[in-house]
């Protein structure tokens, strides 16, 4: 592939980490301040919408194998992503629980058939270690640009919440025709691997043991990472009494993710994926673990954290999916049957979404039944610790668990040399 259609694939990284932003980090605080529902209320909504969300992936992940064309596609799921995503971040003053549960399954129907088709369609296009690479590079490095913008825009589109959030989820719309655009004509065709059909496809993805510990390491370390995205807004507003600050420290976070990228990419490159994996996760741990340290005020402090976090958010993003790609590629260069590439990204997407299922049904409910109340400030010291402490403590132990197993595992992850 030429760096043109390297750079067309990696286009449309951008709009779906934009959606992403929004839909995992603002969605909870817009509904549980800006439409009156509760805090644990809002936290199992989201459970069961993203349980939901994640139980179809698998399936979706099939359907497109037997479909085969991942640009059609992919086409298929940006009217119900658009439309679904613009309604979820503008409710109107009558919004209730229904509404929050229709429009996240309209942005997640779409959402999932986009985001499986199109990393399957970049580990096709991958058939050597390079250039698997590099596909994953361009759309992580999109992908950071994307959450980079979504991320400053709230604060310069108004003042309030509700008002930002409606005006991001309009400019969304024209963001994902111009990318989707770009990617649909730029980017190559790839030959799908052999596939086979429904139950036999998920048994041929089970039955890869390498890839099963992939997954068990990405469920964990995945948690450890979605409590802190799920709880940072409250962490922000009112353990550091910071929250006009909240889109620059966004910013600081995916901004520093995507300066690191090239040098995670370098560093891999020079002593293998799996080692800079886990040079990674003992920077996120660290950064978890001050975090939890931080009194209010502290902005200089958690400017830090968010860059150190955000320096090892862009090995997570870009290093276990080169590892699945590597995995895919050696097994098809050895003639064995793998289920078909968009089967093993439905179930790679199944484990991520249900990370951040698990984290706002576990987190919100939690910090809730601690005595944490949106907004209460010093009249809830013990619900300011227990927030403190589920943001910062509990996301380092998971980590540290994740480390844990990808090093005790590692002679079973197939890693090519690049």
């Amino acid at each position: 592939m030429i760096t043109r259609q390297v750079l067309a694939y990696g286009a449309l990284g951008f709009p779906l980490a934009f959606a992403a932003l929004p839909l995992y980090v603002h969605v909870p605080r817009l509904y549980a301040e800006n439409a009156g529902l509760p805090l644990a209320l809002v936290g199992l909504l989201l459970l069961a919408a993203r349980f939901a969300d994640a139980l179809a992936d698998p399936l979706l992940g099939l359907w497109s194998d037997r479909v085969g064309n991942r640009r059609r596609l992919i086409l298929l799921a940006l009217p119900p992503l658009g439309l679904g995503l613009a309604a979820l971040l503008a409710p109107p003053d009558t919004a209730g629980a229904g509404w929050l549960l229709a429009t996240l399954a309209l942005t997640f129907l779409g959402f999932s058939l986009a985001t499986i088709n199109y990393h399957a369609w970049g580990a096709e296009l991958g058939d050597t270690p390079q250039r698997s690479l590099r596909v994953t590079a361009s759309r992580e490095g999109f992908a950071l640009a994307g959450v980079v913008v979504a991320a400053a825009l709230p604060a310069l589109l108004a003042a309030d919440t509700g008002t930002a959030m409606a005006r991001l989820g309009w400019i969304f719309l024209p963001l994902l025709a111009l990318a989707a655009l770009a990617t649909l004509i730029g980017t190559p065709a790839a030959a799908p691997g052999p596939t086979a059909g429904g139950r036999a496809a998920l048994v041929a993805v089970l039955a890869d043991r390498g890839f099963r510990r992939l997954l068990a390491v990405l469920a964990v370390g995945g948690i450890a990472a979605a409590i802190p995205a799920t709880l940072v807004l409250f962490f922000i507003a009112d353990v550091l009494r910071l929250e006009h600050q909240q889109g620059l420290f966004l910013a600081v976070y995916f901004v520093c993710g995507g300066l690191a990228l090239p040098a995670w990419m370098a560093l891999a490159r020079r002593i293998g994926k799996l080692r800079a994996w886990a040079l990674s996760m003992l920077l996120a741990i660290a950064s978890f673990i001050w975090a939890f340290a931080l009194a209010p005020g502290d902005a200089f402090a958690f400017g830090l954290i968010c860059a150190a976090s955000g320096a090892a958010l862009g090995a997570e993003l870009a290093l276990p999916p080169a590892l699945l790609a590597d995995r895919l590629a050696a097994r098809r260069a050895q003639g064995e049957d793998t289920g078909g590439t968009g089967a093993y990204f439905g179930v790679w997407n199944f484990v991520t979404k249900f990370n951040l299922a698990l984290a706002a049904g576990i987190a919100l409910p939690l910090v809730s039944l601690a005595g944490y109340r949106v907004g209460a400030g010093d009249t809830a010291a013990q619900g300011l610790l227990a927030l403190a402490a589920v943001y910062a403590l509990l996301p380092a132990a998971l980590k540290l668990a994740a480390l844990a197993l990808l090093w005790r595992w590692r002679a079973d992850f197939t890693e090519e040399q690049t």
